[in-house]
C-alpha cells in the first residue's frame, strides 16, 4: 500500500517557457522511516534553473526546484532514531539511494551504480510521478539523507552548503588539502566563494583566480592569500608549476590548459564547474609533470554531515541575499548575469505569506 498523502504550497515551473508559480503538491505522510521536515530556508542553485527551464533535455513538469533545504523536524516516523520533532535538519541533493551497491556501502551515494533519487526530477518510489524539490512548505525524507544543522549558524546562510558547500568541500578532502599546500580557485561565484573559504580555514596558501579585477578585494575578505586576474598574462606565467592542487569551479567556456600549466609535477586540477561544451585539452599539459584532470560531484551523506560540523566549527556560512519567493523569476534572470554576491536563499515563510 502507498502511504497516505497531504496537500503542501509549492513554487514550480510550469513548462519550459513559463515563469514559476505556486501550485499545490502532494506530499506523503512519513513512514516508518521517513522525516517531515518543515522548510524554513531553501537556497538557489544553477542546476535549479536548468531544470526549470528543460535545459538539460529531461525535466518532468511541473518542477518544484531547490535541493539546498534548511528546516525543522515536524514528526517523525516510528522507527526513527536519528531526529525527533523540532531538531534543524538539512537535506541536499539526494533523498534515497540504492543503500546496497559498492558506492553506497562506502559511503559514496552520490555515485551510486543503480542511480541515487534526487530530491527533485526523480521517480517518486512511493506516491509515484517526479520528487519535489525545497521551493516548497513541507518535504518527507527517509532518515538516512537528512543532516543535522548546529543551531550556530545562520540558517539562511547555511542552506546553500547543502549543494555548493559540499560540492567544493569534497574535492577538498579527497585530495587531501591542507597546510604546507598551494591551493588555487578558479571563479569566484556560488562554488567559488566557498571553494576559498573552505582551502583558507584548511590551512593552505590559497589563490583565487577571477576574470574580474572588481572581485579582488572580495576574494581577500573571503580567505585568498593571493587574486590573481586570470586575463593577465604576465600575472599567469609568474604561477606557473607552482600549485598542488586547482578547484576549477567555473561554468563558463575558459582555457582549461591555462590552469593545467600552473600545477606542479603530479598535481591534480580537479573540475565542479559544468561547461555546456566540451573543453580542448592538449596532451602535454598533462603529460609534462604527470598532471591529473579531475572531476568531483556533490558528496555522501556522512562527508556531507562532516562538512556542515566543520561549518559550525568555524563559523563557515554561504554570502548570500535573502528573498522572498515571489522574486524567483528576477533571481534566476540576476543569476544568468552574475548578479548575486554569492548565493540566493529563499525565505520560504514568504510561500503564501
Amino acid at each position: 500500500m502507498p502511504p497516505s498523502t497531504f496537500r503542501c504550497e509549492a513554487f514550480a515551473a510550469p513548462a519550459t517557457d513559463k515563469p514559476l508559480g505556486q501550485i499545490t503538491i502532494e506530499r506523503r505522510e512519513p513512514t516508518a522511516e521517513d522525516v517531515q521536515i518543515d522548510i524554513l530556508f531553501c537556497g538557489v542553485c544553477h542546476s535549479d534553473l536548468h531544470m526549470a527551464r528543460n535545459e538539460w533535455g529531461f525535466t518532468t513538469y511541473p518542477v518544484v526546484p531547490g535541493h539546498e533545504i534548511v528546516g525543522r523536524v515536524a514528526s517523525v516516523g516510528s522507527a526513527v532514531t536519528k531526529f525527533k520533532v523540532g531538531d534543524l535538519v538539512g537535506v541536499g541533493c539526494m533523498v534515497d539511494s540504492c543503500r546496497t551497491c559498492a558506492s553506497c556501502q562506502e559511503g559514496l551515494e552520490q555515485y551510486c551504480e543503480v542511480g541515487n533519487i534526487q530530491t527533485y526530477g526523480s521517480p517518486d518510489k512511493h506516491i509515484g510521478g517526479t520528487t519535489h524539490g525545497g521551493y516548497s512548505k513541507s518535504i518527507t525524507v527517509y532518515e538516512g539523507f537528512v543532516l543535522r544543522i548546529s543551531d550556530k549558524l545562520d540558517l539562511a546562510a547555511t542552506a546553500p552548503l547543502l549543494c555548493a558547500g559540499i560540492t567544493t568541500w569534497s574535492p577538498l578532502r579527497h585530495w587531501k588539502v591542507g597546510p604546507g599546500q598551494k591551493v588555487g580557485i578558479v571563479g569566484l561565484g556560488g562554488l567559488g566563494h566557498m571553494g576559498v573559504k573552505f582551502a583558507h580555514a584548511l590551512g593552505a596558501h590559497v589563490v583565487l583566480f577571477t576574470t574580474s579585477a572588481s572581485k579582488i578585494e572580495d576574494g581577500k575578505r573571503l580567505g585568498a592569500d593571493e587574486v590573481v586576474v586570470s586575463k593577465n598574462a604576465d600575472e599567469m606565467v609568474a604561477h606557473g608549476g607552482s600549485f598542488d592542487f586547482i578547484l576549477d569551479c567555473v561554468s563558463a567556456e575558459h582555457d582549461i590548459n591555462a590552469y593545467l600549466n600552473l600545477l606542479k609535477r603530479d598535481g591534480t586540477l580537479c573540475l565542479v564547474g559544468a561547461p555546456e561544451h566540451p573543453m580542448p585539452v592538449a596532451a602535454f599539459s598533462l603529460l609534462m609533470g604527470r598532471r591529473s584532470l579531475a572531476g568531483s560531484g556533490i558528496g555522501g551523506i556522512a562527508e556531507t554531515q562532516e562538512m556542515l560540523d566543520f561549518c559550525a566549527e568555524h563559523g563557515i556560512t554561504s554570502d548570500v541575499e535573502v528573498i522572498d519567493i515571489k522574486d524567483i523569476n528576477t533571481a534566476y534572470e540576476r543569476m544568468l548575469k552574475s548578479d548575486v554576491r554569492y548565493r540566493f536563499s529563499i525565505d520560504m515563510a514568504t510561500l503564501g505569506a
